[in-house]
């Protein structure tokens, strides 16, 4: 079964955001980015995880 092209480009956003959040929390762990608040790199976890939550109803139950 085929992956509609919403629910692809969810899963995509998805992973990027991820992706980001853990090289700057690692960065900002290793004293490179410190600038950066703790606050921020929480803010940027929720919205990977809203967006692989809304990815996954798409793809199992909205169907378009």
């Amino acid at each position: 079964m085929s992956q509609s092209k919403l629910s692809r480009r969810l899963t995509q956003a998805f992973g990027i955001l991820l992706g980001v959040v853990i090289a700057v929390y690692v960065l900002r762990g290793l004293g490179i980015l410190t600038f950066i608040p703790g606050g921020l790199i929480v803010l940027l976890l929720l919205g990977a995880i809203a967006l692989g939550i809304l990815g996954y109803l798409q793809k199992k139950l909205w169907r378009f």
